[in-house]
């Protein structure tokens, strides 16, 4: 056999980091999102021809794609959804939108807690397994979440919880 008949193994980026023995909680949009990013990598892997020209490169973007379908599919088998509708509103729990004032600064900031997938903090959505995501758990309004740091502590007033 020579070397440039051996198989590409494709270097896939794991997902979102979900500790070892965490549920893996999720909105239902969070979970529509899985699904969606799902039947794209299904289209994408049905539009790739084996046949033509760069066989070889599709053979490995099907290796690839096929890597990333294995690891979503294990998200999604794993995923259970959390009904925001249901439970305790007065508190601060998964899928919570929660307007912070940040002492600092006196700024102040909405956050959503969310599902390791689906977290973004540039759309102000937070994982549940963050450091403020804890800190802010069972807190209600006009209670105070304290985030430990090396240099100084950030103190976050919870205003507002909605869901």
């Amino acid at each position: 056999m020579k070397e440039d008949d051996q198989e590409e193994v494709p270097i896939v980026p794991p997902r979102a980091d979900l500790p070892e023995g965490v549920t893996n909680y999720v909105t239902q949009t969070g979970m529509n999102e899985l699904l969606e990013e799902r039947e794209m990598l299904v289209n994408e892997k049905g539009s790739l021809s084996i046949n033509g020209s760069n066989e070889d490169e599709k053979r490995i973007a099907l290796n690839h794609i096929n890597a990333k379908l294995q690891l979503l599919d294990n998200r999604i088998a794993t995923a259970q959804i959390v009904k925001l509708d249901e439970g305790v509103h007065d508190e601060i729990r998964f899928g919570a939108v929660i307007r912070l004032r940040i002492a600092a600064n006196n700024s102040i900031q909405t956050f959503q807690i969310v599902g390791v997938d689906e977290a973004d903090i540039s759309k102000g959505k937070i994982s549940f397994t963050s450091p403020l995501a804890k800190a802010l758990i069972n807190k209600k309004v006009g209670d105070k979440a304290v985030l430990k740091r090396d240099q100084r502590d950030l103190v976050f007033e919870v205003l507002e919880i909605t869901y």
